[in-house]
């Protein structure tokens, strides 16, 4: 299909949003905006001639505006926390803004997904998207050059690739805030889906922040190794989860997770060359005036964060999301659809 642009809302400032279609041969369309370079929408074939929309979202720029809960965002310059919102790098004291207790979470306000991004490329199939973070933006050092790259495959791939050229060193660990239900966006529970995980340990959290320990998965509620519904852990884990799994892709692109929609059948892999996973099963929802009109309740989707680690900065036996004008940030996370038919 040939790319489509819509309009979209105004940002803050005044500024036009769009959003753009992009498609492949087999029916596949994922909708995205500048504003935030945000995912809005993803449609994908369940094998019975039905093509529901994945991805929860809102039908506008003003939802993502006032959207709390980061739906569909890029999440940087540090997605998760940093405990005591404050961290030291090369020798310099750096403090952030406390919005999540006495933490910094997704570095706080000034979010970049409330930001209308530069296309700076486009195809069909594919949409680049850039924005200049200047120095010392949300109290981080340096500046960022950060792109952000999807694309649609014939094969039901979408590939999401993330990219930040720093002008000092700087911590950069950016992640896609996409929620998932693969029965529809607006199908309720996902509760039901199974997850499987290729992961043998986890970050063990007190109030959300690492303890500093990396535990094996084996005889706890973080191990789905095999296959397993998202419900299985209420018992243990009455709020589901909202935690961080240690992958071991070693920069490479691995298999890393499965999901799967009990409903309509339709599966996703996920493959990345993180080296965490956040898998958040959203609690807290609450979201009255999402896509459509519809409302997500609690658990209403499931978020699959490819990343660096909670409060990696604080922890340096955890890969360091530390990154140079020499040594940029990249990362690639690809979406793979299928059927369980």
């Amino acid at each position: 299909m040939a790319l489509s642009s819509f309009p979209f809302g105004t940002a803050p400032n005044g500024q036009d949003v769009r959003l753009y279609l992009l498609g492949n041969a087999g029916g596949m369309v994922v909708g995205v905006t500048d504003l935030g370079a945000t995912l809005v929408s993803c449609r994908v074939p369940d094998g019975r001639g039905n093509y529901p929309d994945v991805l929860l979202g809102y039908d506008g720029a003003a939802g993502y505006l006032s959207d709390g809960y980061n739906l569909g965002a890029v999440v940087g310059r540090c997605a998760n926390r940093i405990a005591g919102a404050r961290f030291e790098l090369a020798g310099s004291s750096y403090r952030l803004a406390a919005n999540d207790g006495e933490n910094s979470l997704h570095s706080g306000p000034h979010r970049w997904t409330e930001r209308v991004w530069k296309v700076a490329s486009q195809t069909d199939a594919s949409i680049t998207f850039e924005m200049l973070s200047r120095k010392g933006d949300q109290g981080f050092p340096g500046s960022v050059q950060a792109q952000v790259s999807y694309r649609v495959t014939d094969d039901m791939r979408l590939e999401v690739t993330l990219r930040g050229i720093p002008s000092e060193p700087t911590i950069i660990n950016l992640t896609n805030h996409a929620y998932w239900n693969l029965n529809g966006h607006a199908a309720g529970s996902v509760m039901g889906h199974t997850m499987e995980l290729a992961a043998t340990s986890y970050t063990p959290m007190v109030g959300q922040i690492p303890t500093g320990e990396i535990a094996q998965v084996e005889g706890t509620p973080y191990d789905s190794r095999s296959p397993r519904t998202l419900g299985a852990c209420l018992d243990e884990l009455p709020g589901g989860y909202d935690d961080n799994w240690c992958l071991e892709t070693r920069g490479r692109l691995s298999r890393v997770a499965r999901l799967a929609g009990d409903v309509t059948g339709i599966t996703m892999e996920l493959l990345t060359d993180a080296p965490g996973l956040q898998v958040y099963t959203a609690d807290y929802f609450d979201i009255a005036q999402a896509k459509g009109g519809k409302h997500y309740e609690a658990f209403a989707g499931v978020a699959l964060e490819t990343q660096y680690y909670p409060d990696a900065i604080h922890h340096k036996e955890f890969p360091q999301p530390v990154f140079t004008p020499q040594r940029p940030f990249s990362s690639k996370t690809i979406f793979a659809f299928g059927t369980s038919a």
